[in-house]
């Protein structure tokens, strides 16, 4: 057994089946490992500030090397962060990747200032995208006005997608200027986005994985019912996929542009046949799919690539 410590934040109020044997993967991993890792809840260490902040999670991480972030509750780990580069504990993913990759209009934010500096060969290709206008949660939106120049920009069907989201859950297809209106008033105050529907993807796209800056495992996910999306959890299949060395590029310069330490990169197919453009990015993407597909532990690679961190 290593000295090596660490905790696994997740948070206390999302304790689905799902995602504690996702912890459980992590956990499994580290003992084969000889590696001490913890679990600690969001309830457990309030973000505190006055004459004490902070004090309580300072004590809870004493002895830790490392603290994997699993939650997106970014208020909290930001105190938290900033407590263990006092206390020299390594943190993955950080708290910034895992707020821009919980929102998808800052995904593709970051995505497009990594772009700018590079030359054409070398930028990473999005989907022509347009973020909703904000409006306020108690007004929504008084006119729709603004969905004739999304059109206009996109052609219709057009893919809308609230900002936080998982699983497909929040994705939907509008079919026509109706159904945009409707789903536009609907989600009113949420942030969302419009993207352009990739017709050469539609029900179908491919998930690498991505760790310490080598693409570790990849699936290709296909909808048989018809869905236009591609996720397990709404049905589709999947099988093992070996990515081509551009695919995989785009995976790693993904992560690199979000200062991902690990996460699921999602492409979608082009007119080439390739998988060559991001859809979406998981900070904390979950791996027991890929596993049951490809046979690769994605947490042992994690668990590794903290060791090597932590021991150089």
């Amino acid at each position: 057994m290593s000295n090596i410590k660490g905790h696994i934040l997740i948070n206390s109020f999302y304790k689905t089946e799902k995602f504690m044997e996702h912890y459980q993967y992590l956990q499994d991993s580290a003992i084969r490992q000889g590696v001490e890792l913890a679990v600690i809840e969001n309830s457990d260490i309030f973000c505190s500030y006055g004459a004490c902040a902070g004090e309580e999670i300072s004590r809870a991480l004493d002895g830790d090397s490392f603290l994997l972030f699993w939650d997106k509750d970014i208020r909290l780990g930001r105190q938290v962060e900033k407590i263990c580069q006092k206390k020299d504990i390594f943190v993955c993913n950080s708290v910034e990747s895992t707020a821009v990759c919980d929102d998808k209009s800052l995904t593709y934010q970051k995505l497009w200032e990594w772009n700018q500096d590079k030359p054409p060969d070398l930028q990473i290709p999005l989907i022509p995208s347009l973020i909703a206008p904000m409006a306020y949660a108690n007004m929504g939106y008084t006119n729709t006005d603004f969905l004739g120049k999304v059109i206009e920009e996109l052609s219709l069907p057009v893919v809308v997608k609230e900002c936080y989201g998982s699983f497909g859950q929040q994705v939907y297809l509008a079919e026509n200027m109706d159904q945009l209106r409707k789903t536009a008033l609907r989600l009113g105050g949420t942030p969302h986005i419009y993207q352009k529907f990739i017709k050469e993807s539609s029900g179908r796209d491919v998930r690498i994985e991505v760790v310490g800056g080598e693409a570790v495992a990849a699936m290709y996910r296909y909808s048989v019912n018809g869905d236009f999306r591609a996720n397990i959890t709404n049905g589709a299949c999947m099988e093992p996929y070996s990515p081509s060395a551009r695919e995989c590029q785009l995976a790693l310069d993904t992560a690199q542009a979000l200062g991902l330490c690990f996460g699921g990169i999602d492409l979608l197919f082009t007119d080439s046949g390739m998988a060559e453009v991001v859809c979406e990015v998981n900070s904390n993407a979950h791996f027991k799919n890929i596993f049951d597909c490809t046979g690769i532990n994605v947490a042992d690679k994690i668990i590794d690539y903290i060791l090597s961190q932590v021991t150089s």
